[in-house]
Protein backbone atom coordinates (compact mmCIF):
# COMPACT_ATOMS: atom_id res chain seq x y z
CA UNK A 1 0.00 0.00 0.00
CA UNK A 2 1.32 3.43 -0.88
CA UNK A 3 0.03 6.77 0.34
CA UNK A 4 -1.42 7.65 -3.07
CA UNK A 5 -3.60 4.54 -3.05
CA UNK A 6 -4.77 5.29 0.48
CA UNK A 7 -5.46 8.92 -0.40
CA UNK A 8 -7.55 7.77 -3.37
CA UNK A 9 -9.45 5.39 -1.10
CA UNK A 10 -10.16 8.18 1.41
CA UNK A 11 -11.27 10.58 -1.30
CA UNK A 12 -13.76 8.07 -2.72
CA UNK A 13 -15.09 7.53 0.81
CA UNK A 14 -15.41 11.23 1.66
CA UNK A 15 -16.84 12.26 -1.69
CA UNK A 16 -19.30 9.41 -1.85
CA UNK A 17 -18.23 7.74 -5.06
CA UNK A 18 -15.81 7.28 -7.94
CA UNK A 19 -17.07 10.14 -10.12
CA UNK A 20 -16.86 12.78 -7.39
CA UNK A 21 -13.41 11.55 -6.35
CA UNK A 22 -12.24 11.76 -9.96
CA UNK A 23 -13.23 15.44 -10.12
CA UNK A 24 -11.42 16.25 -6.88
CA UNK A 25 -8.26 14.35 -7.82
CA UNK A 26 -8.35 15.52 -11.47
CA UNK A 27 -8.18 11.97 -12.79
CA UNK A 28 -10.41 9.88 -14.99
CA UNK A 29 -13.03 7.61 -13.44
CA UNK A 30 -11.39 4.47 -14.92
CA UNK A 31 -8.08 5.51 -13.31
CA UNK A 32 -9.74 5.88 -9.90
CA UNK A 33 -11.59 2.58 -10.28
CA UNK A 34 -8.36 0.82 -11.24
CA UNK A 35 -6.53 2.30 -8.24
CA UNK A 36 -9.21 1.06 -5.85
CA UNK A 37 -9.30 -2.36 -7.53
CA UNK A 38 -5.53 -2.76 -7.13
CA UNK A 39 -5.76 -1.80 -3.45
CA UNK A 40 -8.59 -4.28 -2.89
CA UNK A 41 -6.58 -6.94 -4.71
CA UNK A 42 -3.57 -6.22 -2.49
CA UNK A 43 -5.67 -6.46 0.68
CA UNK A 44 -7.76 -9.38 -0.53
CA UNK A 45 -11.09 -7.79 0.50
CA UNK A 46 -13.60 -5.37 -1.03
CA UNK A 47 -13.43 -1.87 0.46
CA UNK A 48 -16.72 -0.53 -0.94
CA UNK A 49 -20.22 -1.80 -1.56
CA UNK A 50 -22.90 -0.49 -3.92
CA UNK A 51 -26.17 -0.25 -2.01
CA UNK A 52 -29.25 1.42 -3.51
CA UNK A 53 -27.08 3.31 -5.98
CA UNK A 54 -24.72 4.59 -3.28
CA UNK A 55 -21.04 3.80 -2.74
CA UNK A 56 -20.60 2.82 0.91
CA UNK A 57 -17.71 1.45 2.93
CA UNK A 58 -17.58 -2.29 3.51
CA UNK A 59 -16.67 -3.64 6.94
CA UNK A 60 -13.04 -3.83 5.80
CA UNK A 61 -13.24 -0.27 4.48
CA UNK A 62 -14.46 1.05 7.82
CA UNK A 63 -11.56 -0.67 9.56
CA UNK A 64 -9.07 0.80 7.08
CA UNK A 65 -10.18 4.46 7.34
CA UNK A 66 -8.34 5.51 10.54
CA UNK A 67 -5.15 3.72 9.48
CA UNK A 68 -5.31 5.30 6.03
CA UNK A 69 -5.81 8.74 7.56
CA UNK A 70 -2.74 8.34 9.76
CA UNK A 71 -0.62 7.00 6.88
CA UNK A 72 -1.57 9.85 4.53
CA UNK A 73 -0.99 12.42 7.27
CA UNK A 74 2.44 10.90 8.00
CA UNK A 75 3.37 11.16 4.33
CA UNK A 76 2.38 14.83 4.37
CA UNK A 77 4.50 15.31 7.49
CA UNK A 78 7.51 13.81 5.75
CA UNK A 79 7.09 16.07 2.72
CA UNK A 80 6.72 19.19 4.88
CA UNK A 81 9.71 18.24 7.03
CA UNK A 82 11.94 17.90 3.96
CA UNK A 83 10.78 21.23 2.55
CA UNK A 84 11.35 22.89 5.92
CA UNK A 85 15.07 22.06 5.64
CA UNK A 86 15.42 24.63 2.89
CA UNK A 87 12.97 27.32 4.05
CA UNK A 88 12.33 27.56 7.77
CA UNK A 89 9.71 30.30 7.67
CA UNK A 90 7.66 29.55 4.59
CA UNK A 91 5.09 27.07 3.36
CA UNK A 92 1.47 26.44 4.34
CA UNK A 93 -0.02 26.57 7.83
CA UNK A 94 -3.69 25.63 8.15
CA UNK A 95 -5.76 26.64 11.17
CA UNK A 96 -9.12 24.97 11.96
CA UNK A 97 -11.30 26.53 14.66
CA UNK A 98 -14.75 26.17 16.11
CA UNK A 99 -16.91 28.87 14.57
CA UNK A 100 -17.48 30.85 17.78
CA UNK A 101 -13.71 31.10 18.32
CA UNK A 102 -13.19 32.84 14.96
CA UNK A 103 -13.49 36.22 16.64
CA UNK A 104 -11.58 39.49 16.81
CA UNK A 105 -9.03 37.95 19.18
CA UNK A 106 -8.12 35.29 16.61
CA UNK A 107 -8.07 37.93 13.90
CA UNK A 108 -5.43 39.90 15.82
CA UNK A 109 -3.33 36.76 16.31
CA UNK A 110 -3.47 36.00 12.59
CA UNK A 111 -2.65 39.59 11.64
CA UNK A 112 0.39 39.59 13.91
CA UNK A 113 1.54 36.24 12.53
CA UNK A 114 1.10 37.41 8.92
CA UNK A 115 3.23 40.49 9.60
CA UNK A 116 5.96 38.39 11.20
CA UNK A 117 5.81 35.62 8.58
CA UNK A 118 4.89 37.21 5.23
CA UNK A 119 6.05 34.17 3.25
CA UNK A 120 3.79 31.70 5.06
CA UNK A 121 0.49 30.75 3.41
CA UNK A 122 -1.93 30.86 6.36
CA UNK A 123 -5.45 29.50 5.87
CA UNK A 124 -8.43 29.32 8.21
CA UNK A 125 -11.33 26.85 8.32
CA UNK A 126 -14.29 26.89 10.70
CA UNK A 127 -16.04 23.74 11.90
CA UNK A 128 -17.60 22.15 14.95
CA UNK A 129 -15.28 20.91 17.70
CA UNK A 130 -15.63 17.32 16.48
CA UNK A 131 -14.84 18.36 12.91
CA UNK A 132 -11.80 20.34 14.07
CA UNK A 133 -10.39 17.15 15.60
CA UNK A 134 -11.10 15.22 12.40
CA UNK A 135 -9.31 17.83 10.27
CA UNK A 136 -6.24 17.67 12.49
CA UNK A 137 -6.33 13.86 12.56
CA UNK A 138 -6.44 13.67 8.75
CA UNK A 139 -3.62 16.18 8.34
CA UNK A 140 -5.94 18.68 6.61
CA UNK A 141 -5.24 21.27 9.30
CA UNK A 142 -2.05 21.99 11.22
CA UNK A 143 -3.43 23.55 14.40
CA UNK A 144 -6.96 23.40 15.79
CA UNK A 145 -8.93 25.40 18.33
CA UNK A 146 -11.99 23.72 19.84
CA UNK A 147 -13.96 23.41 23.05
CA UNK A 148 -13.04 20.78 25.62
CA UNK A 149 -10.41 18.04 25.40
CA UNK A 150 -10.67 15.31 22.77
CA UNK A 151 -9.54 12.06 24.40
CA UNK A 152 -8.38 10.45 21.15
CA UNK A 153 -4.93 8.91 21.52
CA UNK A 154 -3.68 10.35 18.22
CA UNK A 155 -4.36 13.97 19.21
CA UNK A 156 -2.46 16.27 21.57
CA UNK A 157 -4.89 18.59 23.36
CA UNK A 158 -3.76 21.52 25.51
CA UNK A 159 -6.34 23.60 27.43
CA UNK A 160 -5.30 27.24 27.13
CA UNK A 161 -8.29 29.08 28.59
CA UNK A 162 -11.24 28.26 30.85
CA UNK A 163 -14.20 30.51 30.17
CA UNK A 164 -17.11 30.93 32.53
CA UNK A 165 -20.55 30.77 30.93
CA UNK A 166 -23.12 33.30 32.05
CA UNK A 167 -26.80 34.01 31.48
CA UNK A 168 -27.20 37.09 29.28
CA UNK A 169 -30.26 39.18 28.54
CA UNK A 170 -31.39 42.49 27.08
CA UNK A 171 -30.51 45.53 29.23
CA UNK A 172 -34.21 46.30 29.81
CA UNK A 173 -35.10 42.75 30.91
CA UNK A 174 -36.81 42.77 34.35
CA UNK A 175 -33.97 40.68 35.81
CA UNK A 176 -31.08 42.48 34.07
CA UNK A 177 -28.25 43.00 36.53
CA UNK A 178 -30.10 41.03 39.22
CA UNK A 179 -29.39 37.74 40.96
CA UNK A 180 -31.66 34.72 41.29
CA UNK A 181 -30.97 31.93 43.74
CA UNK A 182 -31.75 29.00 41.47
CA UNK A 183 -31.76 28.20 37.76
CA UNK A 184 -35.31 26.93 38.28
CA UNK A 185 -36.44 30.57 38.57
CA UNK A 186 -35.59 31.07 34.89
CA UNK A 187 -37.45 28.01 33.69
CA UNK A 188 -40.37 29.97 32.24
CA UNK A 189 -38.10 32.23 30.19
CA UNK A 190 -37.57 31.70 26.48
CA UNK A 191 -34.01 30.60 25.74
CA UNK A 192 -31.84 30.89 22.65
CA UNK A 193 -29.25 28.16 22.07
CA UNK A 194 -27.24 26.37 19.43
CA UNK A 195 -29.18 23.55 17.74
CA UNK A 196 -28.42 19.90 18.24
CA UNK A 197 -27.10 18.36 15.02
CA UNK A 198 -26.99 14.54 14.89
CA UNK A 199 -23.44 13.29 14.62
CA UNK A 200 -21.96 16.76 15.22
CA UNK A 201 -22.39 17.19 18.94
CA UNK A 202 -20.98 20.34 20.48
CA UNK A 203 -20.38 21.21 24.11
CA UNK A 204 -23.40 20.35 26.28
CA UNK A 205 -23.43 23.76 27.91
CA UNK A 206 -24.14 25.39 24.55
CA UNK A 207 -27.50 23.60 24.64
CA UNK A 208 -28.91 25.38 27.63
CA UNK A 209 -31.86 23.03 27.98
CA UNK A 210 -29.42 20.28 28.94
CA UNK A 211 -28.69 22.17 32.15
CA UNK A 212 -32.36 22.16 33.07
CA UNK A 213 -32.61 18.45 32.33
CA UNK A 214 -29.57 17.57 34.45
CA UNK A 215 -31.09 19.47 37.38
CA UNK A 216 -34.36 17.61 36.99
CA UNK A 217 -36.25 20.70 35.87
CA UNK A 218 -37.56 19.26 32.60
CA UNK A 219 -37.46 20.91 29.21
CA UNK A 220 -37.71 24.65 28.59
CA UNK A 221 -38.99 26.76 25.74
CA UNK A 222 -36.07 27.48 23.46
CA UNK A 223 -35.22 28.65 19.97
CA UNK A 224 -32.36 26.99 18.04
CA UNK A 225 -30.06 29.51 16.36
CA UNK A 226 -26.84 28.27 14.73
CA UNK A 227 -25.08 31.65 14.62
CA UNK A 228 -23.47 33.30 17.64
CA UNK A 229 -23.95 36.75 16.12
CA UNK A 230 -27.64 36.06 15.49
CA UNK A 231 -28.05 34.79 19.05
CA UNK A 232 -26.59 38.00 20.45
CA UNK A 233 -28.79 40.21 18.28
CA UNK A 234 -31.89 38.31 19.40
CA UNK A 235 -30.89 38.59 23.06
CA UNK A 236 -30.24 42.33 22.68
CA UNK A 237 -33.69 42.72 21.13
CA UNK A 238 -35.37 40.99 24.06
CA UNK A 239 -36.35 37.75 22.32
CA UNK A 240 -34.87 35.53 25.02
CA UNK A 241 -31.98 34.61 27.29
CA UNK A 242 -28.79 32.81 26.31
CA UNK A 243 -25.90 31.09 28.05
CA UNK A 244 -22.71 32.50 26.55
CA UNK A 245 -19.04 32.81 27.40
CA UNK A 246 -17.74 36.06 28.85
CA UNK A 247 -15.53 36.71 25.83
CA UNK A 248 -18.45 36.26 23.43
CA UNK A 249 -20.31 39.24 24.90
CA UNK A 250 -17.43 41.44 26.08
CA UNK A 251 -18.12 44.18 23.52
CA UNK A 252 -21.87 44.16 24.17
CA UNK A 253 -21.32 44.42 27.92
CA UNK A 254 -19.02 47.41 27.50
CA UNK A 255 -21.43 49.17 25.13
CA UNK A 256 -24.40 48.42 27.42
CA UNK A 257 -26.47 46.60 24.78
CA UNK A 258 -26.52 43.42 26.87
CA UNK A 259 -26.67 42.55 30.56
CA UNK A 260 -26.38 39.46 32.76
CA UNK A 261 -28.47 37.58 35.29
CA UNK A 262 -26.45 35.96 38.08
CA UNK A 263 -27.66 32.48 39.04
CA UNK A 264 -26.72 31.13 42.45
CA UNK A 265 -26.70 27.41 41.62
CA UNK A 266 -25.27 27.71 38.12
CA UNK A 267 -21.62 26.82 37.63
CA UNK A 268 -20.92 26.31 33.93
CA UNK A 269 -17.74 26.77 31.96
CA UNK A 270 -15.86 25.37 29.02
CA UNK A 271 -12.20 24.97 28.11
CA UNK A 272 -10.71 26.40 24.95
CA UNK A 273 -8.26 23.76 23.73
CA UNK A 274 -5.51 23.91 21.12
CA UNK A 275 -5.19 20.66 19.16
CA UNK A 276 -2.33 19.20 17.16
CA UNK A 277 -1.62 15.71 15.89
CA UNK A 278 0.41 13.71 18.40
CA UNK A 279 3.90 13.09 17.00
CA UNK A 280 2.94 15.06 13.88
CA UNK A 281 5.39 17.42 12.18
CA UNK A 282 5.11 21.14 12.94
CA UNK A 283 7.16 23.52 10.85
CA UNK A 284 8.98 26.44 12.44
CA UNK A 285 6.19 28.74 11.26
CA UNK A 286 3.50 26.46 12.72
CA UNK A 287 5.31 26.35 16.06
CA UNK A 288 5.50 30.14 16.09
CA UNK A 289 1.76 30.42 15.44
CA UNK A 290 1.06 27.85 18.16
CA UNK A 291 3.14 29.86 20.63
CA UNK A 292 1.33 33.08 19.65
CA UNK A 293 -2.02 31.42 20.32
CA UNK A 294 -0.86 30.12 23.71
CA UNK A 295 0.54 33.50 24.69
CA UNK A 296 -2.53 35.49 23.67
CA UNK A 297 -5.09 33.17 25.27
CA UNK A 298 -3.06 32.94 28.47
CA UNK A 299 -3.05 36.75 28.67
CA UNK A 300 -6.81 36.87 28.12
CA UNK A 301 -7.31 34.28 30.87
CA UNK A 302 -5.32 36.39 33.30
CA UNK A 303 -7.40 39.49 32.49
CA UNK A 304 -10.72 37.63 32.83
CA UNK A 305 -9.67 36.09 36.14
CA UNK A 306 -8.81 39.50 37.57
CA UNK A 307 -11.78 41.45 36.20
CA UNK A 308 -14.13 42.87 38.84
CA UNK A 309 -17.77 41.89 38.59
CA UNK A 310 -20.27 44.61 37.66
CA UNK A 311 -23.68 43.09 38.09
CA UNK A 312 -25.47 46.28 39.06
CA UNK A 313 -24.67 48.25 35.91
CA UNK A 314 -27.95 47.45 34.14
CA UNK A 315 -30.00 48.31 37.24
CA UNK A 316 -28.31 51.73 37.47
CA UNK A 317 -28.87 52.29 33.77
CA UNK A 318 -32.60 51.63 34.12
CA UNK A 319 -32.77 53.93 37.13
CA UNK A 320 -31.13 56.74 35.18
CA UNK A 321 -33.57 56.18 32.30
CA UNK A 322 -36.57 56.43 34.64
CA UNK A 323 -35.18 59.54 36.25
CA UNK A 324 -34.77 61.14 32.85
Amino acid sequence: MDSDALDTFLTVHRRGGISNAAKVLHRSQPAISRRIALLEQELGVPLFERIAGRTLLSDAGRVLVPYAERAVAAAQDAEQAIRALTKQNSGPVSLAVTGTLADSRLSEIMKGFARAQPDVALTLRTATSTEVSDLIRRGEATIGLRYNVDRSADLACEPILTERLQVVCAPDHPLAGERVRRLAELREQRWIAFPEIPGRREIAASHVFALFLTQGLGEVEWTPVDSLTAQKRLVESGFGLALLAQSHVAEEMVSGTMSTIAVGDLSASHDVVVVTRRSGFLSMAARQLLEAIRRDYSAVGAVVAGRPRKRRTARKTRARRRAA
